[in-house]
């Protein structure tokens, strides 16, 4: 028979026994966590690694820059219309859509467009790439910040012009001015979407005064390779200060109508760039304020092209 004592001791051998196992598929499981967080991260790292290389890379860039020539030619055309609707009263729509409509309808075009669609995209993922890795070196939260939402709201722009270029290339059509009357149309259904239409129009304002002031402090040239060094040229400059002046005055223009429309509780006010610019053309000296905002447009393009070539990247 086994004594009380010595199944007491067998007790307390099994409880320490138990105890050290329990301990040991503890270490066992935070070490088994540990393993997983360190292969994510090492995961991530390479995944980061892999899109800086890539977004580095000088065929990649030269892409991208594409996308700035793109650009410029949908402001050109922009421009040119804008200018005709003032000389002559008619033109066609003077915005993105109406400018990759008529550059689809010119032999090639639909060719173009789709290069240039592909390149737009390229252009977005740099931004995007410079956002992410840009708020990561930054030294300060606020300044990071402020670096990547100013990236990423330029990587929306690209997306969304090269989706209309890509989709115009394939033969889509439709209309920008359409499309903005209905999304604000369904937004005004509720007080709260017309604050957001009113919301809307004052942030669109606040990036035209924005264009305007960088083009008349001339700060567009700390986006250009080598100004720190060499003197930046006269078209540079010209075309720079006019263009941003432009389009930052455009900008505004359809901010004012988006503010107008959820004042008005009329979404036909909100008709986007071309109906900002049409008018434009029906206030008192108008035609001459239209034709030099649509010549503006017109040297922003041409700034475009010498982004093209000598933007930082």
């Amino acid at each position: 028979m086994v004594s009380s004592r010595g199944r007491q001791g067998r007790t307390e051998d099994d409880a320490v026994s138990n105890a050290a196992g329990s301990a040991s598929a503890d270490d066992a499981g935070e070490s088994s966590a540990d393993d997983l967080g360190d292969r994510a991260q090492e995961a991530a790292r390479s995944v980061e690694d892999g899109a800086e290389k890539v977004t580095d890379h000088p065929a990649f860039e030269g892409v991208a820059r594409v996308g700035h020539a793109m650009n410029g030619l949908v402001h050109i055309m922009i421009g040119g219309i804008a200018v005709r609707l003032a000389l002559t009263d008619s033109g066609g729509e003077a915005d993105q859509t109406g400018a990759l409509r008529a550059f689809s309808e010119v032999p090639g075009g639909s060719f173009l467009l789709g290069v240039g669609g592909v390149a737009m995209i390229a252009l977005a993922l740099w931004q995007t790439a410079t956002a992410w890795f840009g708020a990561r070196c930054a030294s300060e939260r606020r300044e990071a910040m402020i670096g990547a939402a100013r990236h990423l709201a330029k990587a929306v722009v690209y997306l969304v012009l090269a989706a209309t270029a890509l989709r115009f290339a394939l033969g889509g059509s439709g209309g920008s001015g359409q499309q903005t009357t209905e999304l604000t149309a369904a937004l005004m259904q509720s007080p709260v979407g017309r604050l957001a239409v009113a919301g809307g129009g004052l942030v669109v304002i606040a990036i035209g005064g924005h264009h305007v002031v960088k083009g008349a402090t001339r700060r567009f040239v700390r986006d250009l390779e080598h100004t720190g060094h060499h003197p930046v040229g006269t078209a540079v400059t010209v075309s720079g200060v006019a263009g941003y002046v432009a389009k930052g005055v455009a900008l505004a223009a359809v901010g004012v109508l988006l503010g107008w429309a959820a004042v008005r509780a009329d979404p036909e006010k909100a008709a986007g760039l071309d109906g900002a610019l049409k008018s434009m053309a029906s206030l008192p000296a108008g035609g001459i304020l239209l034709t030099l905002v649509g010549a503006g447009l017109v040297l922003y393009g041409v700034h475009c092209f010498f982004r093209m070539r000598f933007a930082d990247m």
